[in-house]
């Protein structure tokens, strides 16, 4: 462990800045083996800081070079300051300065890709949520505002393209070939987003026309290779900016709106004011090297980043605890952007199955924390799915609760009245209710409060009046530092439907008490009650359904959500059946009723293609282990394996009469909703048939890999083969592979991905060398999330071996990315976090990796709090 363990930081302690920064001035003199920025700061004391003048406190990053302070162009000597660590204090200042500091940086040493970095020879910048403190002396704090402006010198041969936030106001060439570009934001910012790119990059451009007539310039940055894959990412870019005049009355703000693809990046993108700079994974799109999902997550996060120019920009949080002010409020923007996109219900799948598998098993591991944490040892830990996910779905509750006219009128209230400011939660809500005219001081405990609560729902029925009454209880299980939780305030969405599917009831119930019920009179028959319809609240629901409850509903219910959800709850029930009661070598079974539902929905060619390939999945591994008291990985695995198999044998026809119908050889490729819905059902159809583990099926999938002209299928058709018994194949199939894209980074990415999550034996040995591989770097986050992340996070069966070696062999990484890049090391070691949930022999081994770690000298705070917190 450190010397000196790292401190916690608690919202309680907040005040208000003591100094302002009314503007900031940078140049930068970017060269290969150095960069000098020249800073000066317009500072004034902070009237609201409590009257009594403080010292001047900047934060600096130890690894940043000091080379002159100045203040009121008065240089100062070592003795006019103190710096320790990563403070900087200046005792005596007057009301009102200007402070000018000179400092050199190493970009090309950067490792943690935090603050100024190169990027395959390219610079650039990631400044949130405290990166820019790596590059000048600042009050390195989401409430200190200011306006910027920015200019780039560089050599004009190597970096013909300077960007930064705002837009351009003047450029110049000089003599020795180098040029240069002055950047102005007029609008006050955070130093988190600021942003820089210089570099040979190629351009897509276009222009948007806002709702008022003001015409944008758009443009996407991309090396020369990549330039035809950028089409996708501008016409997404041009519906969101729609969609946001369109459903919330927002404009963009500034002449030119840019976007720059980044391929060594920590993160997904980044919403820098006016610069929004991106992984290349989410802004590089192409048929043949793109699958749909990448397609859809390229759609997804266009907008995302787009949408917070008001929701995160022009509102920005007042600190870091305030972060899913702008994350869950904008994620939530882009899920129903999505929605209106695509498939609303698909898209309500796939969110909800990203809570109940990964974030209800965050609310109760070691990291459990509300989605307004109290304290935080290091911030970028805080950037976890509670934040986000369950973020939206608090402001989800806001919207159900207010519904979406009063919704509408409290986010104009908030940009309205908040514009400009670095604001709270508290502030968020408080606008709605301003807005709405309804008291939401018990739902604010969404906000404070950690964990999943669990609704637990009984009914009864009086046949002789017709009366129906629902009984709710609620509660929530303790999490680190919260024992006791008080009752939530959320909304139930419910319908009650007759055993023949017709809707008797629906409506919204608000449930705020630990034991209420609900009274329905009027009923000639004992309904079904179809209860949290499209997932109204993030919580765990128990009824008891019987089985032929859940067909029916299965069958007939109207709410597509429930209607998947019932399925899903009769394949878990008969999983954790046979898991429970697992012995190897035991044939699983699967009723016929169940059976006959599937053929029922495989045979109707009304329904949505889309929605039916969701309804048709099992449940993932995942998920059966977040329902479990002790994951038992051997069990799980293999019942889900046995009963895909006899779902498969059981339904064959059914399943290749899916896939005939779904193919779209003669078609071309498209990534609309309608096409995207048929691929996904056709390659699920394609994956049951490979469960057979027939020989006919295992031709049809290289035939399809062989012709198809799509990515999807092609990449599809690989992971079956290569997850299937046939390894002659599997490996022929590869390497044809490799040769077809080798030159193509995220396609490497996939093709590490579909070989670390092989469940086939030896799958260590295999991660290991292909750890070797010249495709793999292990610089780039990239290629560590699909070969480290893709083992330890989607290859159970083989990270869990009995042995420990693959706990292990993540422990080595963790321990070497951590001098490297902490951030990484940090989000990589989530599958050793939970080690309490298994067996007692697993569990030693994944302590004992945990207690190494702890033990090591000079740990990063990344990491620390990780292991600390996962220890106790």
């Amino acid at each position: 462990m450190t010397a000196q363990q790292p401190q916690a930081i608690y919202l309680e302690d907040y005040q208000a800045p003591a100094w302002l920064v009314t503007h900031t001035e940078l140049d930068f003199e970017l060269e290969e083996e150095q960069t000098l920025v020249r800073a000066r700061l317009s500072i004034k004391s902070n009237p609201e800081s409590g009257g009594k003048r403080q010292p001047l406190v900047l934060n600096g990053h130890e690894d940043m070079e000091l080379l002159r302070l100045s203040i009121d162009s008065q240089v100062l000597d070592s003795g006019d300051y103190r710096r320790e660590g990563e403070l900087l204090t200046i005792a005596n200042v007057p009301d009102q300065f200007v402070l000018e500091c000179v400092t050199r940086l190493l970009p090309h040493e950067n490792t943690a890709l935090e603050g100024l970095y190169k990027s395959d020879g390219m610079f650039c910048t990631q400044c949130e949520a405290e990166g820019f403190r790596r590059i000048t002396f600042f009050p390195d704090r989401p409430d200190v505002m200011s306006i910027f402006k920015t200019t780039l010198t560089a050599e004009k041969s190597r970096y013909p393209i300077l960007l930064s936030n705002g837009n351009p106001v003047a450029s110049g060439e000089e003599s020795d070939g180098r040029h240069w570009v002055t950047w102005e934001d007029p609008w006050p910012k955070p130093a988190y987003l600021f942003a820089l790119v210089a570099g040979d990059l190629e351009v897509l451009e276009d222009r948007y026309l806002t709702a008022s007539g003001r015409e944008v310039r758009l443009q996407i940055f991309a090396e020369r290779k990549d330039l035809d894959k950028l089409e996708y990412a501008m016409e997404s870019l041009k519906k969101a900016m729609r969609w946001d005049e369109e459903v919330y009355g927002r404009e963009y703000d500034l002449d030119i709106y840019m976007i720059v693809a980044v391929d060594f990046f920590n993160m997904g993108a980044m919403e820098n004011k006016g610069l929004n700079i991106f992984n290349t994974s989410c802004v590089l799109a192409h048929p043949k090297t793109t699958t749909d999902a990448g397609f859809q997550r390229v759609e997804g996060v266009v907008a995302h980043e787009y949408f917070h120019n008001w929701s995160g920009n022009r509102v920005t949080c007042r600190d870091w605890f305030q972060l899913s002010l702008k994350e869950g409020f904008t994620v939530f923007r882009d899920a129903e952007f999505s929605a209106d996109m695509n498939s609303r219900t698909v898209k309500r799948i796939e969110d909800v199955s990203l809570l109940r598998t990964a974030q209800f098993a965050e609310d109760a591991g070691p990291m459990a924390h509300p989605v307004r944490p109290e304290s935080y040892i290091e911030i970028s830990n805080f950037y976890t799915l509670t934040v986000y996910e369950k973020g939206a779905e608090v402001v989800r509750m806001v919207h159900a609760l207010l519904g979406p006219e009063l919704f509408r009128k409290g986010s104009d209230l908030y940009f309205e009245r908040h514009d400009g400011e670095a604001v709270t939660t508290d502030d968020f809500v408080k606008a709605m209710e301003d807005a709405s005219g309804r008291d939401l001081t018990q739902f604010r405990r969404w906000y404070s409060q950690a964990g999943t609560p669990r609704l637990n729902v009984t009914d009864s029925y009086d046949e002789a009046s017709g009366e129906y009454q629902l009984h709710i209880s609620q509660s929530c299980p303790p999490s680190p530092g919260q024992e006791h939780k008080q009752p939530y305030h959320l909304p139930l969405a419910f319908g009650l439907l007759g055993m023949d599917g017709t809707e008797l009831r629906s409506g919204v119930l608000e449930v705020t008490a630990e034991e209420e019920s609900f009274r329905f009179t009027g009923l000639n028959e004992r309904p079904v009650p179809s209860l949290l319809r499209g997932f109204s609240a993030p919580v765990k629901l128990e009824y008891d359904y019987s089985d032929a409850q859940l067909l029916m509903l299965l069958r007939h219910d109207t709410d597509g959500f429930n209607r998947w959800d019932a399925g899903q709850r009769l394949c878990i029930r008969l999983m954790q059946e046979q898991i429970d009661a697992y012995r190897p070598g035991a044939e699983p079974s699967v009723p016929d009723a169940l059976l006959n539902a599937w053929s029922e929905l495989l045979l109707d060619e009304q329904l949505d293609p889309a929605m039916l390939a969701q309804c048709l999945k099992l449940p993932s591994e995942a998920q059966l282990a977040e329902l479990a008291d002790t994951i038992d990985v051997v069990a799980i695995h293999e019942v889900r394996k046995g009963m895909r198999k006899v779902i498969a044998e059981a339904l064959e026809q059914q399943w290749l009469a899916a896939y005939q119908r779904c193919d779209l050889k003669d078609v071309a490729y498209s990534p609309d909703a309608e096409s995207i819905g048929r691929r996904s059902l056709k390659n699920l159809a394609l994956g049951y048939l490979m469960s057979t583990g027939r020989e006919p099926w295992l031709e049809l999938a290289r035939q399809q890999y062989e012709q198809s002209d799509n990515m999807t299928d092609q990449l599809s058709a690989l992971t079956l083969v290569v997850h299937s018994p046939h390894r002659e194949s599997a490996d022929e199939l590869l390497q044809n592979f490799y040769l077809q894209w080798q030159h193509e980074p995220l396609v490497m990415n996939q093709w590490l991905s579909v070989q670390a999550s092989d469940p086939a034996e030896g799958a260590l040995e295999r991660v290991k060398q292909l750890s070797e591989h010249p495709v793999f770097d292990a610089w780039n986050p990239n290629k560590l999330r699909a070969l480290i992340g893709g083992f330890c996070g989607q290859n159970p069966i083989h990270f869990h071996n009995e042995s420990g070696e693959g706990y292990a062999w993540l422990a080595d990484w963790i321990l070497h990315l951590d001098r490297q890049n902490p951030q990484v090391a940090s989000r990589l070691l989530t599958p050793l976090t939970r080690w309490k949930r298994y067996d007692a022999a697993r569990s030693a081994l994944m302590q004992k990796q945990l207690q190494r770690m702890m033990d090591t000298p000079e740990l990063s705070a990344d990491v620390y709090e990780v292991v600390s917190k996962s220890l106790v």
